[in-house]
């Protein structure tokens, strides 16, 4: 006989943020409105179960512009491209819808606005992830400026920028404290470094991070609902484990270890922005045997940020 009732605790806000509701909008009213094929470049959002539902639905995932037929429809991720990638775009001459987000598409032109103004740009971000090579890619190929990519405090150690003029700009799906040493350590190296006038993480991202942190308090075990391929759900694993509570970032309830969980009393569930609410239901309910009776939330959701959709797609 159990001494102590098992509970389930979910953090809010979690799940889809507005830029990832607004890109998977655009595929499913791509695919309503167009006869044509949709291709989409990239995963629109980094999430197995999102990109598997659409591909069920007809769209077709490419790695590159050159893949897509000239008489497809096509529209490109949440996580933004860079300025080649839509040139292209715009010369094959097919109908393209851009599904960035917003906020992605912020820092873009914060980007090209300091290279105007003849400043050098660090960007802080994880080498390879989609949106970072967007970002890169949106420093102008004409400018006289440089930007450059560093990751963590080695690659700024090993930055020798000249120019009396510099800012900074940030990858928007990274931790908040990952950002702050680093912005930190560029401001001691470069004191005229100047960064942007609101912080380049985005809403989402702060606020499940600030989900997690008290969830880590109040649970023994964090299960944390996103594809190993997301930025932000890695990162929110990542701020859980900082907290001193062990966490595992799953898929689905597939990944669920049940030995891990025999001995806790709470497990916490949060979701990476990209993760659908329906997989954490269907983690509830495979805890529910498990001994975990009652769920709780950690608070109320008062996120109301929503996006446009392009003209050409809006009801």
């Amino acid at each position: 006989m159990e001494k102590m009732s098992k509970e389930i605790v979910l953090a809010n806000p979690r799940g889809f943020c507005a830029g990832v509701d607004r890109a998977i909008d655009i595929v499913e009213k791509s695919l309503e409105k167009f006869d044509e094929p949709v291709f989409v470049r990239h995963q629109v959002v980094h999430n197995k179960k999102v990109v598997e539902d659409l591909e069920k639905k007809g769209v077709k995932f490419v790695k590159e512009i050159d893949e897509i037929p000239d008489n497809a429809v096509a529209i490109f991720s949440a996580h933004g491209v860079s300025k080649s990638v839509e040139d292209e775009a715009k010369n094959r001459k097919f109908m393209y819808f851009d599904a960035t987000c917003p906020l992605v598409t912020k820092v873009h032109l914060e980007v090209q606005r300091h290279a105007r103004k003849g400043r050098d740009i660090v960007l802080i971000g994880h080498k390879g992830h989609p949106e970072v090579i967007g970002t890169l890619g949106r420093h102008p190929a004409d400018s006289d400026t440089n930007i450059y990519l560093v990751e963590d405090y080695e690659d700024i150690n090993k930055l020798e920028i000249n120019s009396s003029e510099i800012a900074y700009v940030t990858q928007t799906t990274l931790s908040v404290d990952e950002t702050k040493g680093l912005i930190e350590a560029l401001q001691v190296k470069y004191p005229q470094i100047i960064g942007p006038s609101a912080d380049d993480i985005c809403y989402a991202t702060q606020n499940r991070q600030d989900a997690v942190k008290q969830l880590s308090l109040e649970c023994e075990i964090v299960l944390v609902i996103g594809s190993k391929t997301s930025s932000n759900s890695n990162r929110l694993k990542e701020l859980a484990e900082k907290c001193g509570t062990k966490s595992f970032l799953i898929d689905d309830k597939s990944d669920i270890n049940i030995e891990e969980l025999k001995h806790a009393t709470s497990v916490g569930i949060t979701a990476g922005a990209s993760a659908p609410e329906e997989i954490v239901q269907e983690v509830i309910s495979f805890l529910f045997p498990l001994g975990y009776k009652t769920v709780r939330n950690l608070s109320e959701n008062n996120e109301s940020m929503t996006f446009k959709l392009p003209k050409e797609l809006a009801d």
